[in-house]
């Protein structure tokens, strides 16, 4: 499909892997050109060299989503290397403190949300300026099945996911009128590295193989994932790349989840 993004300039943050990594593969193959950010400069080198882009589409910059001092160096990296961005993808996140309510304390919750919230808080208001510029601008960003359907074992990402939906449904009343369009995209269960950590942990816990580990946690924790399997990170970025389209320029304030029915309502 055409995504007519062909001279756009997207941002994509958690860009050295997982959904972010494949997100800005299909925007490079949409014909945009990409800023791909997240917090280490050598795996971001490596992240891009894999992407093999054409000369001059593709630049790596570190930065630290919740540094606004690295926001704004990344800004001003930006906009030397490719000029002001029209479509901002926020990736970047960690499944943050987990436990039970009793088992977290604040700083736990701090740190969770930190990253997960206020790294999207203050990366679109750095950002926000280029986005208005030129009368069209996409913001999407990644927020989880745990927004809307929280488990208690990991209620300060839960309440993170969830703060970014209304974040972006605020933002998304504000600017629309401008031709800045915002979503949100609710993965649950993707092959990334951050699951692969999940399962590593629970395979450790149990005494059973990575394999075993993942069929479990599907069971007994996600019975509604009627494909009873991860999803992949390219099943995501094809719904996030849609969403940084013109094919979506009706499409705004909205929740896309990828999640093989695991939210259990409507």
């Amino acid at each position: 499909m055409d995504l007519d993004i062909d001279g756009k300039v997207a941002l994509v943050t958690g860009g050295d892997s997982g959904i972010g990594w494949h997100t800005a593969r299909l925007l490079l193959d949409e014909g945009a050109t990409v800023v791909l950010t997240d917090q280490d400069q050598d795996d971001l080198d490596e992240a891009a060299a894999r992407l093999e882009a054409p000369a001059g589409r593709l630049h790596a910059v570190a930065a630290d989503v919740t540094s606004v001092e690295d926001l704004a160096r990344l800004h001003a990296r930006s906009r030397e290397l490719a000029g002001g961005i029209d479509i901002l993808v926020q990736s970047a996140g960690v499944t943050g403190a987990q436990g039970l309510f009793h088992e977290i304390d604040d700083e736990g919750w701090t740190s969770t949300l930190e990253i997960d919230l206020m790294g999207p808080v203050r990366i679109t208001r750095e950002f926000l300026p280029d986005l208005r510029e030129g009368g069209w601008g996409r913001i999407v960003y990644l927020t989880s099945e745990d927004a809307t359907q929280p488990y208690d074992d990991e209620l300060p990402y839960c309440a993170a996911k969830a703060g970014v939906l209304s974040f972006a449904k605020g933002l998304s009343r504000t600017y629309a009128r401008e031709g800045l369009l915002v979503n949100c995209v609710s993965p649950a269960f993707i092959r990334t590295p951050m699951t692969d950590a999940m399962m590593e942990k629970r395979s450790d816990e149990l005494g059973v193989s990575f394999d075993e580990a993942v069929t479990s946690f599907l069971d007994e924790e996600r019975p509604y994932m009627e494909l009873k399997r991860r999803g992949t990170p390219e099943e995501v970025a094809a719904v996030v790349a849609f969403l940084c389209s013109e094919r979506a320029s009706f499409v705004n304030g909205s929740n896309y989840r990828v999640d093989s029915g695991s939210v259990a309502t409507i």
